[in-house]
């Protein structure tokens, strides 16, 4: 398994560089936000489906610079004085109903005033169909970085080492049985591995796979 480990998953939404696994499905993105400033262009779009790690990305993109962040669907003509008192702006979801308008005007903006710009999506930004012929072609010529799901291997190693961190014997038949039934997402991964963790002690009951079935079904 060519996956590289980076410490332990975070428990919170305080997102640290050295909390991000780092695996064959992330690391190109994970090594470009941290590549900053030497970035090959200012304007990137990461994509990538929903709990690939975008926000975890995007909040180690934040320690390093003054930042404007944004939901795509609460753009508005405001943006534009905010965006001028920092280096980056970062536009998360990008939707289909995101103001052309804006949004162009937004990206001249970050090339004239060499400012950086960072849009999140679940799909990459080129395969959007925008009507405005002067975005379109902007947005061909941008720099896409996709990001997957982890595979069942990154999966089998979080999933060991959690249980490891807190001197928990697991039995590899147990971490096959919650690969098959959990998300493949890193924040229900580790949702399941706190809320174990919490129930456990709560009910005073000893690991097993009956305590693994309850948990699942909360979450």
């Amino acid at each position: 398994m060519n996956d590289q480990l980076i410490l332990k998953f975070p428990s919170s939404k305080v997102y640290k560089s050295e909390d991000f696994y780092v695996s064959e499905s992330n690391q190109e993105a994970y090594e470009f936000i941290n590549s900053w400033p030497k970035w090959i262009k200012r304007i990137v779009n990461i994509f990538g489906p929903s709990g690939s790690g975008k926000s975890h990305l995007i909040s180690i993109f934040k320690n390093k610079t003054s930042c404007l962040q944004v939901n795509s669907n609460e753009l508005s003509d405001k943006i534009f004085i905010k965006y001028k008192t920092k280096e980056a702006l970062i536009i998360d979801n990008l939707s289909e109903k995101i103001s052309e308008k804006i949004l162009f005007s937004l990206w001249d903006m970050a090339r004239k005033d060499n400012k950086y710009l960072v849009i999140t999506s679940r799909k990459p930004i080129t395969s959007y169909k925008f009507k405005l012929k002067d975005l379109s072609s902007r947005v061909k010529s941008s720099l896409t970085i996709g990001i997957k799901l982890p595979s069942d291997d990154l999966i089998s190693v979080i999933i060991a080492k959690n249980f490891s961190d807190k001197q928990i014997k697991v039995e590899k038949k147990h971490i096959d049985y919650i690969i098959k039934r959990i998300d493949r997402s890193y924040e229900k991964i580790s949702q399941f591995i706190l809320t174990l963790d919490k129930y456990s002690l709560k009910k005073g009951s000893p690991f097993s796979l009956k305590l693994i079935k309850e948990v699942l079904k909360m979450i």
